[in-house]
């Protein structure tokens, strides 16, 4: 990038097409990176960082200089992500986390061996409840309330989903021999 991003975001409050092309160009990969792992598809993907883009450029005058950009456009991107799970996903396995028998998270040894681009695949093959709470929760660092808040769903229905991804996951990396079948532990 020639120029500075305080001066790129100025240019995109102008709605300069030139600057917003490079917005586009210089932080496409990491959006979509992000879009990558709440979607199903790449094509849903796509279309989740379109509805993004096009969120940040309209908003971009709101960005108040204090933090990161990139992290500040990371957020508005996560929210389309959550916005479109709602609307693709207005039901999907809401259970108690109390009836779970008191099991506790299922902790879970990624091998070395394992590529990134492979752990996308499991993950984007998980139940789309599933997927977004492991998403928010492991990968975002937001708390059980947290995602209770944003998803509309309890902090124990959001515990019950992580757990479930979890147990998921273990099972395609033991199907795929990337795991022994006990290499998984509970704290």
């Amino acid at each position: 990038m020639d120029i500075s991003e305080d001066e790129l975001v100025k240019r995109c409050v102008r709605k300069e097409a030139k600057a917003q092309k490079l917005l586009y160009d210089t932080y496409h990969g990491t959006l979509l990176g992000i879009c990558m792992r709440y979607a199903k598809s790449k094509t849903e993907a796509e279309d989740i960082l379109q509805t993004g883009m096009i969120r940040i450029f309209k908003h971009i005058s709101s960005y108040s200089g204090k933090g990161s950009f990139e992290g500040w456009m990371k957020r508005i991107i996560i929210n389309v992500s959550i916005d479109n799970f709602r609307k693709s996903n207005k039901f999907y396995y809401h259970h108690n986390f109390d009836q779970l028998n008191g099991e506790s998270y299922l902790r879970l040894e990624i091998p070395d061996d394992l590529e990134l681009k492979d752990l996308l695949k499991l993950i984007q093959e998980l139940p789309p409840g599933y997927r977004i709470v492991f998403n928010l929760y492991a990968i975002e660092g937001y708390s059980h309330k947290e995602i209770g808040e944003k998803l509309g769903v309890s902090e124990n229905t959001s515990k019950s989903q992580l757990l479930k991804a979890r147990r998921a996951l273990i099972e395609k990396l033991t199907m795929l021999n990337h795991i022994p079948q006990n290499n998984y532990h509970e704290p």
